[in-house]
């Protein structure tokens, strides 16, 4: 056998012990005699460089060094999931389902929820290509490198994989390897990690990654994406999975009817306590990828999917004293700050308490023994009093009446829970909150600029609003507090390059109340500049789709302020973006303008994505259910029975692929 057949042998076989090992958890062989032929493999390596494979096993060790993550697209956007806590929700949840679907009988899917650090890995022709963090869900960092060190992610797919797919699943450190790395730390006098999932989602940023492969990761994996795939369900997709090489955790299960689900949610809310895993709940899919398809998503959520969560972790303390907070918008949140206790895993101090309803609802008051609960397991929030351990002299809580920072009088607005500081334009927090709405990464994603550098560029008075950041000078910048050359000309670079942001990103961070992401691209999409917003009435703003009365009239507001005026003609002034590019604008043509579409069913031309972006790129509208506004149903093979029999009743009329293909030929 010669040197390039050995290593390949070597190769092939450190990877089945890899797998026998970490994923099947059943090893075939001792750790000495696989460091043995680790070693070997290494060695030949060592000798024969023109025989490197990045995806050997000995790439895991780790030894790359990423100084900086570089942001990556998703292919496929990672949506999060909606939540529930009760089986009536689920129920609801269903029903919603059903109502576009019809009334077909459904199968589901039910997972685990793991709490860890969300992960995309896409792999082409069986071989590990990248892995990208959740991110924002539109774009995550790189993290290749540390995720190769995971010993229980293959590197080389085994069986009758597709040419290229991404794969999802959840990176997440077990209680035994995190209590290990914490007496560790301890046996030196360090300060032991707070959670599990903090500390696995932070070892995915560590530089060095022969650091990231000295921690006791796993990989659990849960979801494919990608055209033609080789199964119909999601049931098969993770048998596919575990086939390919994928540790797919075995508890999951396929459920015939909700009762079965239920019943599955019963099992693991006592037995989860027995995995060596985190996990917080239960996952229910509709297990057709058909069905999935006709579903589809909101904004935020598939409608296809839904997360059950436990019921949260309770624990008893005591209220300290309460803090009020000041948003960008003015918004004014109670804090309670308490005496410190642990709760689903991390130290709690403070709380939530949301407005002056929850205060005068609940009674609290200083001094009082509160039960505290991790709402969703993620924000803590008081939920009761314990009014048998109240001290006598105990005095009622009474709500501020004016700003803790700039002492204007609050006001609260009919029908809100919230008091709000007035003082948009003279609060301190109010100020900074903008500034740092404006930089943030869904926004115009300024590089070298954080929320704390913002903070000192205002307290030095160099910024008093997002536009007086384009005149900063390198010279005002190095004096600051832990600023260096280098670190001012990152942030020079990043404010220069904000410049070239896309319109829809600019209109989302001028932070307008109640104007999103989704809205501003709706906005942006329609008016197709600054100006045609600017001058849009009340009136014209609610008639566009899915803008309401509320959203229009805090449009209306933002562009009648003078102040807001100046703010972005200074803007324009620097060259910002305010109206949408050649290269923003993918409109082809309005032939569909002024039409609704709804599309359902399996397509031979198009995806179903393409078949959306064709009709939103010639004018038209996408809808998602039938209703009387509906022009056209776009049917596919296998097109949900509900949808046939609702387009039937409202006499939607009813066209084939090749028939829209005519319609966009004229």
């Amino acid at each position: 056998m010669d040197v390039l057949q050995t290593i390949q042998a070597l190769r092939e076989e450190l990877n089945k012990h890899n797998y026998n090992y970490y994923v099947l958890d059943n090893p075939t062989i001792s750790d000495y005699e696989f460091d043995v032929k680790l070693k070997e493999l290494q060695e030949l390596e060592a000798k024969h460089p023109e025989y490197f494979d990045e995806n050997s096993p000995t790439q895991r060790v780790g030894g790359a060094i990423t100084k900086n993550f570089e942001t990556v697209l998703h292919e496929s956007r990672m949506y999060s999931l909606d939540n529930s806590y009760s089986k009536e929700d689920l129920l609801d949840w269903e029903k919603r389902a059903q109502k576009i679907l019809g009334d077909v009988p459904l199968e589901y899917t039910c997972e685990l929820k793991y709490d860890g650090a969300s992960i995309s890995i896409t792999y082409e022709n069986g071989k590990l290509k990248r892995a990208v963090t959740r991110g924002d869900g539109f774009q995550g960092d790189d993290v290749t490198n540390n995720v190769k060190t995971i010993k229980a992610v293959p590197i080389q797919l085994k069986g009758d994989f597709p040419p290229k797919f991404d794969i999802r699943g959840e990176i997440i450190l077990p209680f035994a390897g995190f209590e290990k790395m914490n007496l560790e730390l301890i046996e030196i006098g360090e300060s032991p990690y707070s959670n599990p999932r903090n500390t696995a989602s932070g070892s995915l940023k560590l530089q060095d990654s022969s650091e990231v492969a000295k921690r006791p990761l796993d990989c659990l994996l849960y979801s494919l994406i990608g055209s033609n795939l080789p199964f119909a369900s999601q049931f098969e997709g993770l048998e596919k999975a575990r086939q390919w090489g994928f540790k797919v955790p075995k508890q999951a299960q396929l459920a015939k009817s909700m009762d079965d689900v239920f019943a599955f949610i019963d099992y693991w809310d006592i037995h989860r306590h027995d995995l060596p895993y985190e996990t917080d709940g239960v996952v229910v899919k509709i297990n057709s990828l058909q069905y999935q398809d006709e579903l589809g998503y909101t904004a935020k959520s598939p409608r296809w999917a839904i997360a059950y969560k436990f019921k949260a972790e309770q624990v008893a303390t005591r209220l300290l004293s309460i803090a009020y907070q000041v948003g960008r918008t003015g918004a004014i949140t109670p804090v309670a700050n308490l005496e410190p206790v642990q709760l689903a895993g991390t130290i709690v101090k403070r709380a939530s308490l949301h407005n002056a309803d929850q205060i005068q609802k609940l009674d609290i008051r200083v001094g009082d023994e509160v039960f505290v609960e991790k709402g969703g397991e993620i924000i803590p929030k008081i939920i009761a009093v314990d009014l048998d351990k109240r001290p006598q002299d105990s005095e009622p809580t009474i709500y501020i009446h004016s700003c803790p920072e700039c002492e204007t009088e609050l006001v609260r607005k009919e029908g809100e829970a919230q008091h709000y500081c007035p003082n948009f334009y003279g609060c301190p927090p109010q100020i900074i909150g903008r500034i740092q709405h404006y930089i943030s990464r869904k926004a115009m994603d300024i590089e070298g600029l954080g929320g704390e550098t913002v903070a000192l560029l205002f307290n030095n008075g160099l910024v008093k609003n997002y536009a007086d950041l384009y005149e900063l000078k390198k010279e005002q910048i190095i004096p600051l507090e832990r600023m260096a050359e280098k670190s001012a000309d990152n942030l020079i670079n990043g404010i220069e390059k904000s410049k070239e942001v896309s319109f829809e990103r600019v209109l989302f961070a001028l932070g307008i109340r109640y104007v999103g992401e989704t809205v501003a691209k709706k906005l942006a999409k329609h008016y197709k500049s600054i100006d045609a917003i600017a001058k849009a009435t009340l009136m014209d703003l609610v008639l566009v789709d899915e803008i309401g009365e509320k959203i229009a009239q805090s449009v209306v507001e933002f562009f009648e302020n003078t102040e807001n005026s100046i703010t972005i003609e200074r803007l324009r002034g620097f060259g910002v973006q305010l109206e949408m590019g050649a290269h923003h604008d993918t409109t082809v043509s309005d032939l569909l303008a002024g039409k609704t579409f709804v599309v359902s069913g399996v397509f031979e031309k198009f995806s179903r994505d393409d078949l959306k972006k064709a009709i939103e790129d010639n004018g038209g509208k996408v809808g998602s259910s039938i209703s009387k506004k509906t022009d056209y149903v776009i049917a596919g093979e296998n097109m949900g029975p509900a949808k046939l029999e609702k387009a039937s009743q409202l006499n939607v009329k009813i066209i084939s692929e090749d028939d829209f293909i005519a319609m966009l030929n004229g």
